[in-house]
C-alpha cells in the first residue's frame, strides 16, 4: 500500500501560530502558550483534512548553518540577535522562545516523529525525506524556498498556509509555472537570481523575478545563462551580460546555499502517525502543567479517528 507522507516545517508553523493566536492564551501560571496550542490545532486540522499515513515534524537543529554562511556571509545575517561561542542566536520573540521546548515535549509524548540533524535546517531534512519517499508527499510550510521540491510525477506538493492552515494554497507544478514561469526544479535557480531579502540572498543586481524567469526560459538553466555570458552571439542585453559577469562569484556558490540538501544523515525514527499517545502519563502531565485544554484534546481525538 502506498503511504502518504506529510512533512511539517515546524518552526514556520509555530511562528505562524505565535502571531496568529493571541498571547492572552496562557498556562495556569500565566506563561504564554499561544504557539503551543496554535501548533496543536494546526496539526489536528492538517490530519483531519489531508489524512496522512505518516507525519514528521521537521526541526531546525541549526537555523543558520556555518557552511552556508561561509559561502554567502549575508545569509540570514539580519536575523541574528546575538553572536557567541561560534553559535548565532536567532532573533525570536521573548515569549516564543520558552514555548519551543514545550512543543518538543508535547510532540514526543504524543509520539509524533520529530526529526532534525546537526548543521542542517528543517528544509534540508524535508528535502532528504522527500527524496527518500516511496509515495506522495505533502510539505506544509510558509517558506517559498521549498517550492523547489514540487514534482507532479512523484506526487510531491506544497501546502502553503494562506490563513492559518484552514486555508491552504495547493502548490503543484502548474501553480509554480503560472506564478513564476519556471518548473518546481527551476524555482531554486530563479530564487538565487532574483535574490531574497528575507534570507539575506543578494541576487544578481538588476535581475528581478520576471527577468530571471525569462533568462531561464531562454537559456534552460543557470549553467546555460552563465555560458551565454561568455558567448558574444548569445541573446543577452549588454546590461544583463555585465551584471551577470560581475555576479559570477555569487552565482557559483549560491546554488549550494539555496538548494535544500537531499543527503542528510538522519537518526532512525518511526514516521507512522500515532493513533494513541506514546506516553499517556506525560501527555496528561503536560496538559495540566501548560493548560493545553481543547487544543490537545482535539488533536488526540483526530488521531484516534
Amino acid at each position: 500500500m502506498t503511504r502518504r507522507l506529510m512533512l511539517l516545517d515546524t518552526a514556520s508553523l509555530y511562528f505562524r501560530a505565535y502571531f496568529g493566536v493571541p498571547d492572552s492564551v496562557r498556562a495556569p501560571d500565566g506563561t504564554p502558550v499561544n504557539a503551543v496550542r496554535g501548533l496543536l490545532d494546526f496539526i489536528a486540522r492538517l490530519v483531519q483534512d489531508h489524512r496522512p499515513d505518516d507525519l514528521v515534524a521537521c526541526m531546525d537543529f541549526d537555523w543558520r548553518p556555518a557552511w552556508r554562511v561561509a559561502l554567502i556571509p549575508t545569509y540570514k545575517a539580519h536575523r541574528v540577535a546575538a553572536e557567541g561561542a561560534g553559535v548565532d542566536q536567532e532573533e525570536v520573540p521573548d515569549t516564543l522562545s520558552p514555548q519551543v521546548p514545550v512543543i518538543d515535549e508535547v510532540l514526543d509524548a504524543i509520539g509524533i516523529a520529530r526529526v532534525g540533524a546537526a548543521d542542517y535546517e528543517a528544509d534540508d531534512v524535508i528535502g532528504t525525506l522527500t527524496g527518500r519517499a516511496a509515495g506522495p508527499v505533502d510539505i506544509v510550510t510558509g517558506d517559498r524556498d521549498l517550492f523547489q521540491l514540487v514534482d507532479d510525477e512523484r506526487g510531491v506538493r506544497v501546502l502553503y498556509p494562506v490563513k492559518g492552515v484552514g486555508t491552504l494554497q495547493l502548490v503543484d507544478e502548474s501553480y509554480v509555472r503560472e506564478k513564476y514561469g519556471v518548473t518546481g526544479r527551476g524555482y531554486a535557480e530563479l530564487a538565487l537570481l532574483r535574490g531574497d531579502p528575507s534570507d539575506g540572498l543578494p541576487g544578481v543586481p538588476g535581475v528581478g523575478e520576471k527577468t530571471a524567469a525569462k533568462l531561464l526560459a531562454a537559456h534552460g538553466d543557470l549553467a546555460g545563462i552563465m555560458a551565454a555570458v561568455d558567448d558574444p552571439a548569445a541573446k543577452l542585453t549588454p546590461a544583463q551580460r555585465k551584471r551577470l559577469a560581475e555576479a559570477r562569484a555569487y552565482v557559483e556558490v549560491a546554488p549550494k546555499v539555496v538548494r535544500v540538501a537531499s543527503d542528510v544523515a538522519l537518526p532512525a525514527f518511526d514516521p507512522a502517525l500515532p493513533r494513541s499517545p506514546r506516553d499517556p502519563g506525560a501527555v496528561a502531565a503536560l496538559a495540566e502543567r501548560w493548560g493545553l485544554g481543547g487544543s490537545l484534546r482535539r488533536l488526540l481525538s483526530t488521531l484516534e479517528e
